[in-house]
């Protein structure tokens, strides 16, 4: 019986991925398998995988990149385990970390439990908690949504932090927008609290994340970085069609603004044409939603923000 499945995206990671081999290696045993999908890599990182002898492995290889949705799609289709996780192919777990995860979501009985994780840039390392402050035990999903104005596990959009059980799977909760190259993960950390029953936050730390990395889609300067437009109107979408989803809106507008004001700020790193189509799309979405919620959420985003953000949305009344 194959306990955990472990999806591996990998495309062009060939400086990384034998340190993520290695430290899934660690982290093996006869229960766990390790379902590794090269998402058409054009360096030598496939064979690199194939090459390993990481116990548990399955390679699937596709001749054309699709995507991390579409690929994470595909190794889930594939896997076989009573709880899933993921893992990026630059990014590494500690020793041991799987196997604790795994007995810490079967111990509570949850539908899925959250991590916290490392993050790594060169050489400096920087431990990022779990929002939620109660840690090992039982909560409904959509507390970790609220309150607007606080940071909380719907801000903490890390798709490979956490273990689910398959059930969530079985119910269509755990795959991806093969659409949505970016921004994939707040769509569908969104989904999965609104939807899911129960989780935990648990006392662990075992993902080490790598930053800064050139082969990353947060690195890219094209169209691709707009779509977290898409990916915020699919959860108003969601919303819409809820009978209390009206609750959670405060948080989710509060929440796409300040990204909206996040990629204003960093717009100097997309090319021009993506940078009018960012301030165009900009425009048009704060102009659409309710004026009186914007006149809510904007102070709260800090006074320059608000001032930028107001004026796009032609909202002189929240300017003080």
């Amino acid at each position: 019986m194959t306990t955990l499945s472990v999806v591996v995206p990998v495309r062009d990671v060939e400086p990384f991925v034998a340190d993520t081999l290695e430290s899934l290696r660690r982290n093996a045993r006869p229960d766990v398998e390790f379902v590794v999908v090269d998402d058409g890599s054009c360096d030598a990182t496939p064979e690199i995988v194939e090459r390993s002898g990481l116990p548990g492995l399955t390679l699937i290889r596709s001749e054309r990149p699709a995507g991390p949705s579409a690929a994470r799609n595909r190794g889930l289709a594939a896997a076989r385990g009573r709880y899933l996780t993921f893992l990026d192919g630059d990014d590494w777990l500690a020793p041991g970390y799987l196997p604790a995860a795994v007995e810490a979501i079967a111990g509570l009985g949850v539908d899925f439990i959250k991590t916290d994780h490392v993050k790594a840039a060169g050489k400096a390392r920087s431990r990022v908690r779990v929002p939620e402050g109660r840690r090992g035990v039982a909560l409904p999903a959509r507390s970790g949504i609220l309150p607007e104005n606080a940071t909380t596990m719907v801000d903490y959009p890390t798709v490979w932090s956490g273990v689910y059980d398959r059930r969530l799977y079985d119910r269509g909760l755990l795959s991806f927008d093969e659409d949505l190259h970016t921004a994939e993960d707040r769509l569908w950390t969104w989904r999965l609290h609104l939807h899911a029953d129960t989780y935990a936050a648990v006392p662990l730390v075992g993902v080490f994340y790598r930053r800064e990395v050139a082969q990353s889609l947060t690195q890219v300067g094209d169209e691709r970085q707009l779509q977290f437009f898409d990916a915020h109107d699919r959860i108003r979408a969601e919303l819409a069609a809820l009978p209390d989803g009206e609750r959670y809106l405060p948080k989710l507008v509060r929440t796409y603004c300040a990204l909206i004001a996040f990629h204003l700020d960093r717009a100097e790193r997309l090319a021009p044409p993506v940078r009018r189509a960012l301030r165009a799309r900009a425009a048009d979405t704060l102009t659409a939603l309710p004026r009186g919620l914007l006149a809510r959420v904007l102070p709260a985003l800090g006074a320059e923000r608000e001032q930028l953000l107001a004026e796009l949305a032609d909202l002189e009344t929240v300017v003080v």
